[in-house]
């Protein structure tokens, strides 16, 4: 079974995400927060079209080359994680572990080469779950890729629920990809989660997306903010 010890850098691309969270274009003209984005190029590529976002993650307190010897530290672990667990996956758009390491590190070198511009202009921010350092309502969307549901022997339920409810804070609608923890089960956080955010008044839906990597991870959780 697929198992890491922690959290580590590991980048999507700007297709990914738009397939992750069913990104359509009206999407991408509000203001939106990629929180635990890590070495993503989502920001960077979105940017470059003209749009506004905003990535948070403890990544974020380190220069361009501690991040890059991190990843470099830890890409042989995820990759050597995949061969060993290739049934774990779907091998359709990206068909091969070696396929996979060169998209993977594709995006990282977008975020790489990105990252010291994007920190002058405040695009990427030293900050983690469950406290955002922004105001009530300050994005459109938010955005939550590979990180809540997915580390959830890493991550407990009281860390889930106050993380959701945090981003619930700061963005008007939330999408969180996948509900899957590693390995392939349904989170254990998750029914737990969906309860606690209705009885917050929230509207909570569970919905199929068009992405399939991670086999069975097909679905995210969309949250819309109650306002009333």
């Amino acid at each position: 079974m697929f198992a890491l010890d922690q959290v580590v850098p590991w980048g999507r691309s700007f297709a990914e995400y738009i397939a992750m969270f069913a990104l359509g274009r009206s999407d991408m003209t509000g203001r939106i927060l990629g929180c635990g984005d890590g070495p993503a190029s989502f920001n960077a590529e979105s940017t470059r079209k003209g749009a506004k976002v905003v990535s948070s993650d403890p990544l974020y307190s380190f220069d361009k080359a501690d991040i890059e010897a991190r990843i470099a530290a830890t890409y042989e672990q995820v990759i050597d994680q995949t061969r060993k667990n290739q049934t774990e996956f779907i091998w359709k758009e990206i068909t091969s572990v070696e396929e996979l390491g060169k998209v993977r590190m594709a995006a990282m070198r977008a975020f790489l080469d990105d990252y010291p511009a994007g920190l002058v202009e405040g695009r990427y921010l030293n900050s983690e779950l469950p406290a955002l350092p922004f105001h009530d309502g300050a994005f459109d969307l938010g955005l939550c890729s590979h990180l809540l549901f997915l580390y959830s022997q890493q991550l407990d339920e009281t860390f889930h629920h106050a993380s959701l409810l945090e981003l619930c804070r700061v963005a008007k609608e939330v999408r969180v990809f996948p509900v899957l923890a590693l390995g392939g089960a349904i989170s254990p956080h998750l029914e737990g989660s969906v309860e606690m955010l209705r009885a917050a008044g929230h509207l909570v839906s569970i919905e199929r997306v068009s992405y399939e990597f991670q086999r069975g991870a097909r679905e995210m959780l969309r949250i819309k903010r109650d306002d009333g």
